[in-house]
């Protein structure tokens, strides 16, 4: 548009790109949890991105999340070549050890490539993938023919501006929302100005599956708010995962008065595949990282979505784990001790004649020290009444854990992980038929600002 302005040369984006790829990686290397996904662009090649969610809360305790790279993939998409490359980019940027776990969809091969034969950390299924594969199972039943006749309903008004108009116009003659959806679609349908006979043949719905989408609607929309709330850019802990599917399960997936024979079968096949690709019913869900995350997290502590049985096993987990991190800081301590000679090895053993010196003269049971062992730390943490399930978990566990500093050094040890891989998918925008000629390496590079600047 401006004719004095000078179009940079490829040479020139090429280095400025090369040059801030370099800075930024070098602000990345933080304590990290990761999550993966394959996509392949428009000019058919595949790639795999590593998108990672680093553990570090800034002044203002806002989590924050950056991708790390995207590697073309040229062969098979088998589990032993992705979790080649994923190793791969963990050794690359130089976090061997330090990764907690990567978040992930459900296919086979991903979830293969994750198992602790191949790699070092947890496996965590994508928590929104789970619960719309057990919704998939309920639509199996009856909906899935309903979505399909309105699918080609809405498509006729989207196609048609001639329809889409009339539809608008004898939805403003009708009062309520149901009755003007139905008697609007009936009424320009049965325009032959408007829609022909044959296609209205096929478009017409029965009454059944008006009435069907009716009865669902309700608990359609509570389930499409679960996804929402686990996908909040700004808070990303795993810990709302084992509460929301439990007051899925117990609550709103339930039997209520005036539901109808469907609506009752596709709650309990929701709430039964849930309940099994969620583990619910086996001994190990109650010791994993979602629900340790859960237990120390200030919102659900209280655990009340648990039998008391669990509760105890979940108690007692938190306490092993804690004397685990009790028993790293103490070797670690050892190894860090300044040798005798040292001049920081004399003022401590002076410091320490003193303090024997004192309780010489005072009596060793001068002062009784209370008990603040792990045990006790936790207790007193989960005794506090937990606050609001509402509120920003951050500044939360800020407040919580200064209390209990024992808890606090247990749960700096629990990921606060993503739930979703999803937003990993805007990475492949990037990479379209006018990028066509891109290398594999400067496709990182962009994708890698592009979400991290």
């Amino acid at each position: 548009m401006e004719p004095a302005y000078n179009i940079p040369s490829r040479r020139t984006v090429t280095r400025l790109i090369e040059t801030q790829y370099g800075e930024r990686k070098e602000e990345l290397f933080k304590k990290l949890a990761t999550a993966e996904n394959c996509w392949t662009a428009l000019t058919a090649e595949s790639y795999l991105t590593i998108c990672t969610v680093c553990h570090y809360i800034g002044g203002d305790w806002e989590m924050n999340s950056a991708v790390l790279l995207t590697e073309s993939l040229p062969g098979r998409h088998t589990a032993d070549c992705l979790a080649e490359k994923s190793n791969g980019a963990v050794e690359q940027w130089g976090i061997e050890g330090r990764v907690i776990a990567c978040v992930h969809d459900n296919a086979a091969n991903i979830v293969a490539a994750n198992r602790p034969t191949r790699v070092s950390w947890v496996s965590v299924a994508c928590f929104a993938h789970t619960l719309q594969l057990a919704i998939n199972d309920g639509f199996a039943l009856y909906l899935n023919r309903v979505i399909s006749a309105a699918g080609k309903l809405v498509g006729h008004f989207n196609y048609s501006t001639v329809a889409s108009k009339a539809l608008q116009k004898k939805a403003s003659q009708a009062t309520g929302l149901y009755n003007r959806q139905r008697w609007a679609v009936a009424a320009v349908l049965s325009d032959r100005t408007v829609t022909k006979l044959q296609d209205a043949r096929i478009l017409e719905l029965k009454d059944e599956y008006w009435q069907l989408m009716e009865e669902t609607q309700p608990v359609l929309r509570t389930l499409k708010c679960a996804p929402t709330v686990m996908s909040a850019e700004k808070d990303v802990s795993i810990s709302n995962t084992y509460p929301i599917t439990f007051r899925l399960i117990n609550a709103h997936l339930m039997r209520k008065e005036g539901d109808g024979p469907k609506v009752i079968e596709f709650k309990t096949k929701v709430r039964s595949s849930l309940s099994t690709r969620m583990n619910v019913q086996s001994a190990e869900f109650v010791s994993s990282a979602p629900m340790l995350s859960a237990m120390l997290d200030p919102r659900h502590k209280h655990l009340g979505f648990l039998t008391p049985a669990q509760r105890v096993v979940a108690d007692a987990k938190s306490v092993e784990l804690g004397e685990a991190v009790e028993t790293r800081r103490l070797w670690s301590r050892q190894t860090l001790e300044p040798p005798p000679s040292s001049p920081a090895a004399a003022a401590a053993a002076a410091a320490a004649t003193q303090a024997s010196a004192m309780a010489l003269l005072l009596g060793e049971q001068y002062s009784t020290q209370l008990d603040t062992g792990i045990d006790t730390d936790i207790n007193n943490f989960l005794r506090d009444t937990p606050p609001t399930p509402g509120l920003q978990p951050y500044r939360l566990v800020e407040s919580e854990w200064k209390k209990v500093p024992q808890a606090g050094k247990v749960g700096a040890t629990i990921p606060l992980l993503p739930r979703n891989f999803g937003p990993v998918r805007a990475g492949g925008l990037t990479v379209t038929r006018l990028r066509s000629r891109l290398t594999p390496e400067h496709v990182n590079m962009l994708i890698f600002l592009n979400r991290n600047l």
